[in-house]
Formats: C-alpha cells, structure tokens, sequence
C-alpha cells in the first residue's frame, strides 16, 4: 500500500465512523449531529469552554455558540464568566442538562462499551491515532 490509498482508505473510515454518530444523532430525534457532539462533551463533568468545545470536536464557533444559547434557554446548560477573560465563557450542564443528555447518550454509551470490549490493544489504537492526528496538523498549518 502507498500513502495514497492509506490517506484514502483512512478518509473513508473516518466519514463512515462520523456518519454512524450523525445518524445515531438523527434517529434519537435530536436533529444536528453539532448537538450531539456537544452534549457528548458536556457530558463529561467537567466544565468547558466555548472555544475549548470548537477546537476538540472541529465545530464552528457560531455553531457551537447557537447550540449552546438554545441549550441554555431550555435551562440544559448554565454560563459563567472566566476569570480574565471578557469574552469567553464556561459551559456546564444543569441537572435538567445532565438528565437530557444522560437520555440522549446512554444507548450510545452502551453501544460503544460493546464495541470498545471487542477491540484488541484500544489504547495502543488511540495512541497511534492520536500521533496521527498530530503529524495531520501539518497539512492544514501548510495552507495558511
């Protein structure tokens, strides 16, 4: 194999991983996979920003912001100011927030604990993507 059928074989997998998170996404009726993403973030404990939850899961910020605000004016999420900081803000699922997304995510929780039981070495197989997703920065640094 050369490097490209491994970087096109290595796109199809990736696509073909995201579409069965986006039609998860669809068949629990929560419409934007964006949301999804998001709620799987959030969901978490810890707390978040924005920005933060841009950057990791590859969503526009204004995506991510109209999300957020909607989840905050159903009371899923509260906001809190970071010290320092005038513009950015922590995000943090309410206790109603946690229940939805708790709703939302737990078949999917269950699903991947069946499918992470049968992988052999996944820890090696996270290593080895992350190293990859590292050296990958550089094709998207090339084109600034």
């Amino acid at each position: 194999m050369n490097e490209r059928i491994f970087f096109y074989r290595l796109g199809k997998l990736v696509y073909q991983i995201d579409g069965v998170y986006e039609e998860y996404g669809k068949n629990c009726k929560i419409g934007s996979p964006n949301l999804l993403w998001i709620l799987y973030a959030l969901n978490d404990g810890e707390r978040h920003s924005q920005k933060q939850i841009s950057e990791d899961w590859d969503i526009p910020r204004s995506t991510a912001n109209t999300i957020i605000k909607d989840l905050e004016g159903k009371n899923y999420v509260a906001l809190s100011q970071i010290k320092g900081e005038r513009r950015e803000l922590l995000v943090s699922l309410t206790q109603s927030g946690k229940e939805y997304a708790d709703r939302v995510l737990s078949d999917l929780y269950r699903r991947e604990k069946d499918i992470y039981s049968e992988l052999e070495a996944p820890e090696e197989l996270l290593i080895i993507l992350q190293n990859l997703a590292a050296k990958m920065q550089k094709i998207a640094a090339k084109g600034e």
